[in-house]
C-alpha cells in the first residue's frame, strides 16, 4: 500500500530537477521543495509558517493505491475547480491564493507549480469527513441494501440504485491515515466533537451542498454526494478547508443521462476503476501502470467536469 508519508526536514534540492518528479507522460508525480512537508494521496502539503502550501500533483489513487502514473494536468484542474468554488459558496474558506508566492519563485524554480497551488490559511483540523448525500450510490447504496438506513439514518423502502433522496442526508465518516474511511453516525460525531459543534457542521455542510447543487444543476450537473473538510481557527471559528466539490471528493454525474436504477457515468475517476478491476490485479499487491487509453479518458472527464461547470 502506499501510505501518506512525511518529510518534515527536506533537505535543499541540488537543482530544479530534484524538486519535481514526471511521468513519461509529463504527469507531476511528486514535490520536493526544501520546506517541511508532509503528503497525502494527491497533495504535496508545505507548512510556510504562518500559512500553508498546497500542490495539488498528478498523482491518482484507487482502491487505496496511489497508481505508478498520474494523470496530466489533473492537479492544476483540480486547483482550478476548488478555486471556482471558494469563490461560489458564501461560507468561511481557507483559501488566501491561488499564486505561487515572490519569496518562493526568488529561492527556486516554481514553474511546475503554477496553476496548482494554493496558498492558505492555517487551521486545526476536524478530524471527521463530513459527508453529504443526495443520491443513494456507493458505500450508502450498499449499506442502505443490507439494513434499510445509511450511518443509522433511515431511509423510505423501496429505493433504487441512484435514486434521489427524499432530502440529502449527513454521514460523516473518521478521517483514515491508511485504508477507507469509516462511516460513521451522527451520535459518534457528536460523542467526540460535543452536541455543538456536531450539530454547527451538520448544518454548513447541508447548506453548502444545497448551494453548490444549485449552482450545479443550472450547468446541467447532479451533484450526487460529497464529502467537506472543515477546520477551526480564531479558538471557535470554522471554516471550509481543503479541497471542495471536486472529482476526486464528489459524484458528479450529468443530468441529461441520469436514469435511476443503476451506476450512472461520472466525471471522476470511474475509467481508473472499471479499468483495475478487470485488468486481473488482486488489489493486494503493487497496482498496474495505466494503459494511455485509460489515462486519456480520464483526464477528459475532469476537464469536462470543470468546463461545464466554470463556463
Amino acid at each position: 500500500m502506499n501510505p501518506e508519508s512525511e518529510n518534515p526536514s527536506a533537505q535543499i534540492p541540488a537543482n530544479s530537477s530534484d524538486l519535481y518528479q514526471f511521468d513519461g507522460n509529463g504527469a507531476l508525480l511528486s514535490t520536493a521543495l526544501p520546506l517541511p512537508r508532509r503528503s497525502g494521496k494527491v497533495r504535496d502539503v508545505y507548512d510556510l509558517g504562518s500559512h500553508l502550501l498546497i500542490v495539488s500533483t498528478d498523482r491518482i489513487s484507487a482502491f487505496d493505491y496511489i497508481l505508478p502514473n498520474g494523470i496530466p494536468g489533473k492537479g492544476e484542474l483540480l486547483t482550478r475547480m476548488s478555486g471556482f468554488w471558494f469563490d461560489s459558496l458564501d461560507v468561511p474558506h481557507h483559501l488566501i491564493s491561488l499564486d505561487v508566492p515572490e519569496d518562493l519563485a526568488n529561492q527556486f524554480d516554481v514553474t511546475p507549480l503554477a496553476g496548482r497551488i494554493m496558498l492558505t490559511a492555517k487551521a486545526d483540523v476536524v478530524p471527521f469527513e463530513c459527508v453529504v448525500r443526495g443520491y443513494l450510490e456507493g458505500s450508502g447504496w450498499r449499506e442502505y441494501q443490507a439494513g434499510g438506513s445509511v450511518c443509522s439514518v433511515e431511509l423510505p423502502a423501496g429505493l433504487r440504485q441512484c435514486d434521489r433522496l427524499p432530502q440529502p442526508i449527513f454521514t460523516p465518516a473518521t478521517k483514515a491515515d491508511e485504508g477507507h474511511d469509516e462511516n460513521v453516525s451522527f451520535d459518534v460525531m457528536a460523542a467526540a466533537l460535543g452536541a455543538e459543534r456536531a450539530s454547527h457542521l451538520r448544518g454548513l455542510s447541508l447548506q453548502v451542498f444545497s448551494r453548490a447543487s444549485q449552482i450545479a444543476e443550472d450547468k446541467g450537473i447532479i451533484v450526487a454526494d460529497t464529502k467537506f473538510e472543515f477546520g477551526v481557527v480564531d479558538g471557535d471559528r470554522v471554516i471550509l478547508i481543503d479541497e471542495v466539490l471536486t472529482p476526486d471528493s464528489s459524484r458528479f454525474w450529468s443530468a441529461d443521462v441520469y436514469q435511476p436504477g443503476h451506476s450512472q457515468p461520472s466525471f471522476d475517476k470511474q475509467f481508473v476503476r472499471e479499468y483495475l478491476s478487470q485488468c486481473g490485479w488482486d488489489k493486494n499487491s503493487p497496482p498496474p501502470v495505466l494503459p494511455a487509453e485509460i489515462v486519456e479518458k480520464t483526464a477528459e472527464k475532469y476537464a469536462e467536469a470543470y468546463r461545464r461547470l466554470a463556463s
